[in-house]
């Protein structure tokens, strides 16, 4: 027994020493990696498109046509929001600063009873606080003017291996299955068909989930009359991605602007759709939309999600599941590689 403990003993240790380096290589090369991750991301969203287009016209034509498609579609919901910002920045100010005031009076009465001049004091305060750090902040603006030039340089980066990834990724694929042993191929072969299989799957499945918790979002907020309705339906759709923790932290920020915007009761009214739509995401899109891409317990999931975003922040909070996801599904097709079809 203690032979047998000892010889996983060394596996796990073996392991472990892989993934820490392969941590350390991405840590070194992550703009590549995010920008490869993306390139995959938008690939299995644009290549059915591109596969139906390719039956009418030549199939240059058809990823320019998908590609374009998709980013014109990005651009109009930006736009949109955008407008929709724009359009209620006058009423927003307005009942910002009227929800404010009522905020400021709710906490003057029992049971916290503030003091009258809490506020001004803490306005003072932040005053004086940005005059005294004026020079941090515009540092801090111009390192995010930089940063914001690295993100145009990953999502280019990602476009451009879209276009190859979708074009002639069975080209590339073969190329690289030729490059390895005749013994390896078809191991390979299975482990990455399988590991392709599972991204796909999660990529369509995460998508769908967040389009529908998008749309629940914006139609409750839009009938409770919520300001910035598009915007936070937006933010539920980019917080959909990351599983468990996103969708509450978006409808979280939808209850503070239905607080300041429009009293206590429409914030409880948001607190509840938190719950409900967290109950139907949790117990009726995921089973049903996932389970046939990606089988993790929950806890898997939530370990999954703390320890990317511990890890590489939000981005590792997004990578971690479809991760995990792929090691698990190749694990399975290389476990019984005498069961696979050749």
């Amino acid at each position: 027994m203690l032979r047998t403990a000892a010889a996983y003993a060394w596996r796990l240790i073996a392991v472990g020493i892989v993934v820490r380096f392969a941590f350390s290589v991405l840590g070194e090369f992550h703009r590549i990696a995010v920008a490869v991750f993306l390139g995959l991301v938008i690939t299995a969203v644009l290549r059915p498109v591109a596969g139906l287009l390719a039956r009418f016209v030549p199939r240059p034509l058809a990823v320019a046509a998908a590609l374009i498609g998709g980013i014109v579609l990005v651009l109009g919901a930006l736009a949109l929001v955008g407008e929709t910002v724009a359009d209620q920045r006058t009423g927003l100010e307005r009942e910002f600063v009227a929800g404010v005031d009522r905020i400021e009076r709710r906490l003057e009465e029992p049971p916290f009873r503030l003091p009258a001049d809490a506020f001004d004091d803490l306005q003072s305060r932040i005053g004086k606080l940005l005059s005294d750090h004026r020079s941090t902040l515009i540092s801090t603006a111009l390192s995010g003017a930089s940063r914001l030039v690295e993100v145009l340089t990953v999502l280019a980066l990602a476009l451009f291996c879209s276009v190859f990834f979708t074009y002639s990724g069975e080209k590339q694929w073969q190329w690289q299955c030729e490059q390895l042993p005749g013994r390896a191929r078809q191991r390979f072969a299975v482990g990455a068909g399988a590991a392709w299989r599972t991204f796909t799957g999660y990529t369509h499945g995460i998508l769908l989930v967040a389009a529908t918790n998008a749309v629940l979002v914006g139609i409750a907020l839009f009938a409770l009359g919520v300001p910035l309705a598009v915007p936070l339906a937006l933010l539920e759709f980019l917080a959909a991605f990351i599983p468990l923790i996103g969708s509450p932290i978006a409808l979280a920020v939808a209850a503070v602007v239905a607080l300041a915007s429009k009293g206590p009761l429409i914030a409880l009214v948001v607190v509840a759709l938190i719950v409900v739509i967290g109950q139907i995401e949790g117990h009726l899109l995921h089973p049903i939309v996932m389970s046939w891409a990606v089988r993790l317990h929950p806890v898997v999931v939530a370990l999954a999600v703390v320890g990317g975003a511990v890890a590489a922040g939000v981005i590792g909070a997004v990578v971690a599941v479809p991760l995990v996801a792929v090691v698990w599904s190749v694990y399975q097709a290389l476990r019984s590689p005498a069961d696979e079809p050749a």
